[in-house]
């Protein structure tokens, strides 16, 4: 081949919103490996373990007051405080990116069983 020769790659790939940031989701065969960490996801998590420290200790005594503190709606403090009842294993599945892309903070703020055997078996937290 010489420097005059051009070489043209086609890889088929969707652009997908995460986290109001955009993603490259390229093809299976093109991944080489399959972590995945979603950054908003494992930011909500740690809100999450904050908020939950900031009400066992006192700091914030009930959750309108943490809601105040932190300037949020109660409504989305509770939603994301849920993401504590995780299942420990699932915790360390989505801090590891071994969850699919479909699992989201949007996902995981729906209402999920309380079980972690139900937890387990739900498809939000199929690994990848």
């Amino acid at each position: 081949m010489t420097d005059t020769e051009i070489v043209t790659v086609h890889v088929p790939f969707r652009i997908r919103k995460r986290g109001g940031r955009k993603e490259m989701i390229l093809p299976d065969a093109a991944l080489t490996q399959h972590r995945h960490v979603d950054n908003t996801l494992i930011k909500g998590l740690a809100r999450a373990f904050r908020w939950k420290r900031m009400l066992d200790t006192g700091a914030c005594p009930t959750l309108g007051d943490l809601a105040a503190s932190e300037k949020i709606s109660p409504s989305y403090l509770t939603r994301v405080l849920r993401l504590t009842l995780l299942a420990p294993d699932i915790i360390d599945a989505i801090l590891d990116g071994q969850l699919g892309p479909d699992t989201t903070l949007a996902t995981l703020m729906d209402p999920f069983p309380i079980d972690w055997d139900e937890q387990r078996l739900d498809d939000r937290f199929s690994r990848s």
